[in-house]
């Protein structure tokens, strides 16, 4: 009951659809059970409290009770990477193994649809062979098996699951794909949004593709960013505004910064990367992409030093730790890698986040100090970086720097301000913003 699970679980209750959600964490269970959600998610609390009061959902730690009780299994464990940068496929095969020793005491036909975002041959190669050993029955008879891979984002997971641009459907055989079609059909009142059929590998690679494509829309927007900075007057906003409105580009994900992070793309990409030299290909598009993400981050020391020079004992404010807005997830935040920078140059560092504090509080434990408030955060400081462009950061005005700090730079890492607002007031750097 991660991200993608509960949000998966939660959004079909709330259609009236009955739903066993799986969780060996009895803690995790319990409060799930309340209606409290284990995370931070838009909408999740309210939902979760509506379907839990209706009966709609229970959270169980017997798996046997969730599969005996049910008609299809979504496996949405996640899949961890390894030193190679390959995901560990351990909770999927377990999962499939469990899977597989409920269903051996099942008569009756149940489909199984792998959510958890696995390299191509995953399914036919892991989760079938797995449950056909567990359960001493076949795929394609007395199971089914289907690929459905998820395309949440954080911040929108519950949104983006009732709706979806499209719906990808690999399946091992007909049946298999035309039962799961069938569920989608009653969920979305047969308004289907976009729907594509196809075997389970493809429909594996497409989610990887898809992500590779987007993290390759940041890294290149990131690489022209670079550029603008070292041209006089340059812009790498109204760059991407430019580029943007051709319709063969689009305009999302267009948003020069300090790299992505998170659970997915930087994974993603890696697996992407190992899973192709593994077939004998080397990807030299997506390792550019990874190296330019790895650097990104370095940027905003990089603007900070340029002005203050010595960072040693210098008082800098960090407003944002999650790794991106309306969520507390830090995995792979810039965040982490900026601050380390700054603390290995013996600098102060001051940090605050609307929701993402307790979690930062786990990295970086007493080495840095917590804000309660942006306000208290930037008091007193020498230098402030935006890294993550929450609402309430973009509130602030110049005239709250001035009122608060000690030296007024301002570096912003995720093009929140005007420059023009700004750089006639403070001493201001931006991202992709040049100067002359």
């Amino acid at each position: 009951m991660g991200y993608v699970g509960l949000c998966v679980a939660v959004g079909f209750a709330s259609k009236g659809y009955q739903v066993f959600a799986f969780e060996k964490d009895l803690e995790k269970a319990s409060l799930i059970n309340k209606g409290t959600p284990p995370f931070q998610e838009p909408g999740l609390s309210e939902t979760l409290q509506n379907v839990v009061n209706k009966g709609n959902l229970k959270c169980t730690v017997e798996l046997e009770e969730a599969v005996l009780n049910t008609d299809l299994t979504f496996i949405t464990v996640g899949t961890p990477i390894k030193a190679d940068g390959g995901i560990n496929l351990r909770f999927v095969r377990n999962a499939a193994h469990e899977i597989g020793k409920a269903l051996e005491k099942k008569s009756r036909y149940h489909l199984v649809v792998v959510k958890s975002t696995v390299t191509p041959g995953t399914a036919e190669k892991v989760v079938k062979p797995a449950i056909e050993e567990s359960s001493n029955k076949r795929c394609g008879i007395d199971f089914g098996l289907c690929v459905n891979p998820e395309f949440l984002r954080e911040g929108s997971a519950l949104h983006d699951f009732l709706n979806p641009d499209r719906l990808i459907i690999g399946e091992y055989d007909r049946k298999s794909g035309d039962f799961l079609e069938s569920l989608y059909k009653g969920f979305f009142d047969n308004k289907m949004p976009p729907t594509i059929r196809a075997n389970l590998s493809t429909a594996e690679l497409i989610k990887y593709a898809n992500n590779a494509f987007l993290a390759t829309k940041i890294s290149f927007i990131n690489a022209i960013a670079n550029m603008c900075e070292r041209v006089p007057g340059a812009d790498v906003k109204v760059v991407a505004k430019g580029i943007g409105l051709d319709k063969r580009v689009g305009p999302l994900f267009l948003n020069a910064g300090l790299g992505y992070g998170g659970s997915c793309l930087p994974k993603d990409v890696k697996a992407l990367i190992a899973f192709s030299k593994d077939l004998g290909y080397n990807p030299l598009l997506f390792n550019a992409v990874e190296e330019v993400n790895k650097t990104q981050a370095n940027k905003a020391v990089e603007l900070c030093k340029t002005i203050l020079f010595d960072l040693k004992d210098k008082r800098i404010a960090i407003l944002g730790l999650a790794f991106k807005p309306n969520t507390s997830d830090m995995r792979e935040a810039v965040s982490i890698k900026i601050i380390n920078q700054l603390l290995q140059m013996e600098a102060k560092v001051v940090a605050y986040d609307p929701v993402a504090t307790n979690n930062a509080k786990k990295i970086f434990k007493d080495n840095i100090e917590y804000a309660p408030s942006a306000i208290d955060c930037i008091k007193s400081a020498d230098c402030c970086i935006i890294i993550t462009e929450w609402d309430e950061f973009k509130r602030l005005k110049p005239e709250d720097f001035i009122k608060q700090m000690r030296k007024v730079v301002i570096i912003d890492g995720r093009r929140i301000y005007n420059p023009n607002e700004f750089k006639n007031k403070v001493k201001f750097a931006a991202v992709g913003l040049g100067t002359s």
